[in-house]
């Protein structure tokens, strides 16, 4: 996956709280979103719910909200 830049968001849906491996390495600052609603369910409603959770995330890789806040100062 050298070709493709890192992952952002990461949907799994059906309910199933774990990434079964995939992309182990890549989504290591990802941010999970998990659903109970199975793939064929999942609508543009819920992929911009799914959004609209990732907006309100902050985005830390690795940091500290401390650190982060000196960094922007």
């Amino acid at each position: 996956m050298a070709f493709a830049p890192e992952p952002d968001l990461f949907i799994r849906s059906g309910g199933e709280q774990r990434i079964s491996n995939f992309l182990l390495w890549q989504l290591a600052y990802t941010e999970l979103y998990f659903t109970d609603l199975l793939w064929p369910d999942f609508d543009p409603v819920a992929f911009d719910a799914a959004v609209a959770w990732y907006c309100q995330r902050e985005r830390r890789f690795g940091r500290t909200s401390e650190q982060l806040q000196a960094v922007r100062a």
